[in-house]
C-alpha cells in the first residue's frame, strides 16, 4: 500500500463518502487513487469552492468536510474557505498536494509554504514525513476537527509522501498532549449559574452557534421555558430555535430584530450560549445590556470575557452544560416577576413586527422573503451569501430548526452562499436547498454552475438583483454623503443567459406574487434553476451604526439623509 491509498482508505475508514476538490501535480498519485475507489469526487471548478462546499457539507450535516488541491496557487485557493471555516468553527479537513520532501524550501515550481500561510486560521496543520504517518493523522485530524471547538485542518501531503510505500498500515491515532476539552460545566459556577437565574426578573437567552453545533437545541427550548426567558440569537445561532416559536424573538445586533436589541438592553440576566459577543452583536461594548448579570457558557475558555465581561463563566459543552443548569433548577424556583417580562415581550414582538407585505415594482427585499418563506418546508435548506442579502434573511427570514441556515459569519465571505449550497445538498439530498445571494457574491463563485450541471445538483439559487454591492452602496450613503465609489455593478451579465449558457433552468422575477411560484416549481423541478429576483436598489436595511449601542438603531430613509457629518467622521475613524 502506497501514501495515496493509505490516505483513502484512511478517510473511507473515518466515514467520508464525498470530497470535493480540484486535480493538479502535487495530488496526481493521490487521485490515481481515488479513481478506483469507493470515495465520490465531486470535481469544483475553483477550489474556493471546494473548500466552501466542504464548509457548507459539515455544516448541513454535523460531520467533517474534505476538500483537496494541489500545491501552490491551489492550496492558496483554499485559503479563504479554511478561514472562513476557522472563524465559524466548522470541521474541515483541507488536504494540499506538496513538492517532494527533497525539494521542499527551495522555490520549486507550485511551491508555497501552506502550512506557515494557513497556521493562524487552522486548529492545527500536519505534514507527514513517512508514508506509515498517514494513517494515524487523518484519525487525529477528524478528532481535532470535529471536538472541542470544531475547526479546519490541514494535511500537507508531499508527492514522495503519496507515492511511498508502507511498512505498516496502523491508524492508531497520535498522542495529542494538552488537547482534553472541558465538557462538563464545573458544578460550583452551575449552581452559581442556577441562583442568578432564580433570582433575575428579566432573563434572556443569547444563542450562538455552539448551540447547533452541540445539537442543544432542545436544552435551549426547555430551559426557555422553564425560566420564562425569550431566546435572541446571533446570526449563526439562527434556527438554535425555530423562529416562529413563541420564546423566540429573532437575531440580536448591529442588523438584529428590534425586539431582540430592546430586551438585551432592559435585560438583569443573560444566558450566553456558544456565542463570542462579536462587535457585530454587541454593538458598543460600553453600552452593552447595562444592567445584566452575564453567565457565559462556551467550551473554548479563550472566549470568555473576551470581549464581555462574564460574571458567571462556565467552560464547557453547551448541551452538557445546558442539561446540568436544568437539574440544578428542578429543585429551585424562578421568579413569578419573570412571566410579566415575558409577556411585556412577547407584546413587544407584536409592535416591532417588520413589514414584509409590500406591493411596489421594483420589488422589495422583505417581499422577496416573505415569499420565498412560503414557498419552502420546514427541512428546507437555506444559504445566504454576504451583504445586504444576507442581512435581509437573518432580518427578516424565520429559520425553522437547527442546520436549516447557514450563512459565513466571522469572515464575512462573499461567494460563499452558493457553493456552500452545493455541499450542503451533497450532504443532504432528501432536503431542498436554497441559496440567495446578491448579485455581487454570486458573480465570485458562479463559474461552479457547471458542477451543479455536471453532476445534476438540483439547488435553487435566487439572486437578489439590484446591480450594486449592496451594503458597499448601503453605508456610502449612511456616512460617506452617498458618495457611491465602485459600488454599482453595471447591466452585465444577464443572469438569466448566464445560467442558460451552463445548460441550467433560469427565470427572471420582477412582481410580487412571483417569486413563492417560481421558487415552489423551481423545487418541483428537481433541476438545478437560477432565479434572477429584480429588487429595488435603494431599499435600506435597519441597522445600529459602528460604535452605538444596540438601541440606536435607523432604518428608515430620511435618517440616513439626517445623518450628521459629525458622525459619518466618527464612523469612518
Amino acid at each position: 500500500m502506497n501514501g495515496g491509498e493509505a490516505l483513502v482508505k484512511s478517510l473511507i475508514d473515518q466515514g467520508t463518502k464525498i470530497v470535493f476538490g480540484y486535480p493538479g501535480g502535487a495530488v496526481l498519485p493521490l487521485y490515481d487513487v481515488i479513481f478506483d475507489s469507493e470515495l465520490e469526487h465531486i470535481l469544483v471548478r475553483h477550489e474556493q469552492c471546494a473548500a466552501h462546499a466542504a464548509d457548507g457539507y459539515a455544516r448541513a450535516s454535523g460531520k467533517v468536510g474534505v476538500c483537496i488541491a494541489t500545491s501552490g496557487p491551489g492550496a492558496t485557493n483554499l485559503v479563504t474557505g479554511i478561514a472562513t471555516a476557522y472563524m465559524d468553527s466548522s470541521p474541515i479537513i483541507a488536504i494540499t498536494g506538496q513538492v517532494p520532501t527533497n525539494m521542499i524550501g527551495n522555490d520549486a515550481f507550485q511551491e508555497v509554504d501552506i502550512i506557515g500561510i494557513t497556521m493562524p486560521i487552522t486548529k492545527h496543520s500536519f505534514r507527514p514525513n513517512h508514508p506509515d504517518e498517514i494513517p494515524p493523522i487523518i484519525r487525529s485530524a477528524f478528532k481535532l476537527a470535529s471536538t472541542g471547538r470544531p475547526g479546519p485542518i490541514v494535511i500537507d501531503l508531499p508527492k514522495d509522501i503519496q507515492e511511498g510505500e508502507l511498512s505498516k498500515y496502523q491508524d492508531k491515532g497520535l498522542e495529542l498532549p494538552g488537547y482534553n476539552p472541558t465538557i462538563e460545566g464545573h458544578p460550583l459556577q452551575v449552581k452559581r449559574a442556577a441562583e442568578a437565574i432564580c433570582k433575575s426578573e428579566r432573563p434572556i437567552i443569547l444563542a450562538g452557534g455552539g448551540v447547533i453545533i452541540s445539537n442543544a437545541s432542545e436544552e435551549i427550548k426547555t430551559l426557555s421555558r422553564i425560566i420564562n426567558a425569550p431566546v435572541t440569537t446571533t446570526l449563526l445561532g439562527k434556527g438554535a430555535i425555530p423562529e416562529d416559536d413563541p420564546m423566540s424573538i429573532g437575531m440580536l445586533g448591529m442588523h438584529g430584530r428590534k425586539v431582540a436589541n430592546l430586551a438585551v438592553n432592559e435585560s438583569d440576566c443573560i444566558i450566553a450560549v456558544g456565542c463570542r459577543f462579536s462587535d457585530r452583536t454587541t454593538g458598543d461594548v460600553n453600552k452593552f445590556a447595562p444592567n445584566a448579570k452575564i453567565i457565559h457558557i462556551d467550551i473554548d475558555p479563550a472566549e470568555i470575557s473576551k470581549n464581555i465581561e462574564a460574571d458567571i463563566p462556565i467552560v464547557g459543552d453547551a448541551k452538557t452544560v445546558l442539561r446540568q443548569i436544568i437539574n440544578c433548577l428542578k429543585n429551585k424556583k424562578v421568579n413569578p416577576a419573570t412571566k410579566k417580562w415575558l409577556n411585556e415581550i412577547i407584546q413587544n414582538k407584536e409592535k416591532y413586527k417588520p413589514k414584509m407585505d409590500f406591493e411596489s415594482i421594483p420589488l422589495k427585499p422583505q417581499r422577496v422573503v416573505k415569499e420565498l418563506s412560503e414557498a419552502i418546508n420546514k427541512d428546507t435548506i437555506i444559504t445566504a451569501d454576504v451583504g445586504q442579502n444576507q442581512m435581509w434573511m437573518a432580518h427578516f427570514f424565520n429559520a425553522r430548526g437547527p442546520r436549516t441556515f447557514i450563512s459565513s459569519g466571522g469572515l464575512g465571505t462573499m461567494g460563499f452562499g452558493f457553493p456552500a449550497a452545493l455541499g450542503a445538498k451533497v450532504a443532504k439530498p432528501e432536503n431542498s436547498v436554497v441559496a440567495v445571494c446578491g448579485d455581487g457574491g454570486f458573480l465570485m463563485t458562479c463559474q461552479d454552475l457547471a458542477t451543479i450541471r455536471e453532476y445534476d445538483i438540483p439547488l435553487v439559487i435566487c439572486i437578489m438583483d439590484n446591480r450594486y454591492l449592496g451594503m458597499v452602496a448601503q453605508w456610502q450613503k449612511l456616512f460617506y454623503d452617498r458618495r457611491l465609489s465602485h459600488s454599482y455593478l453595471g447591466e452585465v451579465p444577464d443572469f438569466v443567459e448566464l445560467a442558460e449558457s451552463f445548460k441550467i433552468n433560469a427565470e427572471r422575477v420582477e412582481k410580487p406574487g412571483e417569486v413563492k411560484e417560481a421558487v415552489k416549481h423551481a423545487i418541483k423541478s428537481g433541476e438545478p434553476t437560477v432565479l434572477d429576483i429584480i429588487i429595488d436598489p435603494e431599499e435600506i436595511l435597519p441597522m445600529v451604526p459602528p460604535g452605538h449601542g444596540l438601541t440606536e438603531i435607523i432604518g428608515e430613509k430620511e435618517n440616513f439623509k439626517k445623518t450628521s457629518e459629525k458622525e459619518s467622521k466618527k464612523v469612518r475613524a
